[in-house]
């Protein structure tokens, strides 16, 4: 029982090998290649291998600036949301970190250690140790749209240049 045409020479394929289509490359054969999930000449890397994200004219426009998974180009900002107007977004940024300082316990094992020399010990108390902890969580709002991301930060620095991003955000998305 036949259903369909049936190779010349009986396998399961075409007698030759087929020759790759005009504008790419045959399944093994190197060609045009998108990012994982993106169709050819799409995704990560733009045509000619120039890093962007797509900008309104189908080409590929130069971020700005990123903010987590928030990156702002000439013409827009993109989000997993969607693609929002650059001008007129308002930006929010809300601090969750902490900073917590306490005395090691190393420091407190020399001190009982050493209280014994002429109290010398207690000045190992004056240790202290900084820790950050928590994250900072960023908010655009543009053209009907609401994204808001969370960025860890371990860092008071890093609390800093979110800031910093955020504030040049601003100033191009007047």
């Amino acid at each position: 029982m036949k259903d369909g045409p049936t190779p010349g020479q009986g396998g399961f394929g075409p007698a030759e090998p087929t020759p790759p289509p005009d504008d790419g490359a045959a399944y093994g054969y190197p060609g045009p290649q998108g990012g994982y999930g993106y169709p050819a000449g799409a995704g990560p890397m733009g045509p000619a291998g120039q890093m962007g994200v797509p900008g309104h004219d189908g080409g590929y426009a130069q971020p700005l600036v990123v903010i987590g998974d928030i990156t702002v180009t000439a013409d827009g900002i993109v989000t997993p949301a969607g693609k929002m107007p650059l001008s007129g977004a308002t930006w929010t940024v809300t601090d969750m970190s902490r900073t917590e300082e306490r005395i090691p316990t190393h420091a407190i094992v020399l001190a009982v250690v050493f209280v014994f020399f002429c109290f010398l010990g207690l000045l190992f108390l004056l240790m202290k140790e900084r820790t950050t902890a928590g994250h900072v969580q960023v908010t655009v709002n543009s053209g009907g749209k609401f994204h808001s991301t969370m960025i860890p930060v371990h860092d008071p620095m890093a609390v800093h240049h979110i800031m910093q991003q955020v504030n040049y955000a601003r100033s191009v998305s007047v």
